[in-house]
């Protein structure tokens, strides 16, 4: 069974499966994340949608690259989870699979070119604190021991 975090299911809402990748990206006792702008303001792994087609490994490598400008290495899977939710940019209703992997953050190519997107570097705790998603979260503290309080 695969753990599901977020918003509750709402009762009747039809909504659409949307696989994704996400990553780790631990480098020199930092995180590589994002911060997202649009449509709202949040911290996330760095990651997203897999393209018809496309695999899933393809699919993060693509996506890190695109959030953060960075290519990266040696993926490997780590699980996955769940998630119910809207999502604006799309104006759809998702059950997200999130499929999460560890990778090493090789080297920066430029900026981010996905608009609204910026790479930063924070501790694992301070990741921790700052992820916009429970899911997201709970894999950076199981990997480097953070055990301190989310808040709402």
């Amino acid at each position: 069974m695969i753990r599901r975090y977020g918003e509750p299911v709402v009762s009747g809402q039809r909504y659409v499966h949307r696989a994704g990748a996400y990553a780790v990206l631990p480098r020199d006792g930092k995180l590589l994340v994002t911060l997202q702008t649009h449509p709202r303001v949040e911290v996330q792994l760095p990651g997203g949608g897999i393209d018809p087609g496309e695999s899933t490994t393809r699919a993060l490598h693509r996506e890190v690259f695109e959030e953060t400008g960075w290519h990266i290495a040696s993926p490997r899977r780590l699980g996955a989870f769940r998630r119910f939710v809207y999502m604006p940019e799309y104006d759809m209703w998702a059950e997200k699979l999130c499929h999460i992997y560890i990778a090493r953050p090789v080297r920066p190519h430029g900026p981010p070119s996905e608009g609204g997107h910026t790479a930063l570097w924070l501790s694992p705790a301070d990741a921790y604190d700052a992820l916009a998603n429970e899911g997201d979260a709970d894999f950076v503290a199981g990997l480097f021991g953070v055990a301190s309080p989310r808040l709402p």
